[in-house]
């Protein structure tokens, strides 16, 4: 599904990585509404400690995989809510969008739970790209509820690495990246797959 007014060629394709943000909390955010703005925390299986923090969480010191007994008290103190892990529904809301992308991308190529490869139609004007990264991150905010980054490169190793980069817009087309051999110069060569 091609968005209305976009020209396209018979040329190469395109990578993107759609990475969603915080993805265990914003799960728990889409089915709780209540908890938008919040700190919360996403435990482990046996409620041991951290595996997902908002950003309200981590603004509180929290760290990934701490212990639960260390920052209880927040809960009390700085309203903190805890949640425990909800596999099922995080792996439900990871296929609605892998359902999604499939619609819009020509392949998809799923990566982790909260992320996956898409193969787009390179579009015939390049500032199209990014506008069309806009308009699937939109998309995919009012269908699924989930916040989620783009980057877009003519690889999925580029994609990968110009997704460190999307945070502030949400969307990064990587020819459009000016720093883009500082980048490259700096990424581990041990980073890249099959290395």
């Amino acid at each position: 599904m091609i968005p209305e007014g976009m020209r396209l060629e018979p040329r190469p394709a395109v990578y993107g990585l759609i990475d969603c943000n915080n993805f265990y909390v914003e799960c728990e955010r889409v089915f709780d509404p209540g908890l938008r703005g919040r700190p919360l925390v996403v435990m482990s299986n046996n409620d041991g400690c951290a595996v997902a923090r908002s950003e309200e969480a981590r603004a509180l010191g929290i760290g990934m995989g701490q212990p639960v007994f260390q920052f209880r008290h927040l809960v009390s103190s700085h309203g903190l809510v805890l949640r425990s892990s909800n596999y099922t529904l995080y792996g439900d809301m990871s296929r609605r969008l892998l359902v999604l992308l499939k619609q819009w991308a020509t392949a998809v190529y799923p990566y982790s739970i909260d992320e996956a490869f898409v193969c787009l139609p390179l579009p015939a004007h390049p500032d199209e790209l990014r506008q069309y990264g806009h308009r699937l991150r939109r998309l995919i905010r009012r269908q699924t509820g989930l916040p989620v980054r783009i980057s877009l490169a003519p690889t999925c190793a580029l994609a990968k690495l110009a997704s460190r980069l999307a945070r502030p817009s949400g969307v990064v087309d990587w020819d459009r990246v000016p720093e883009r051999d500082r980048l490259l110069a700096d990424w581990p060569v041990a980073d890249l797959w099959g290395i």
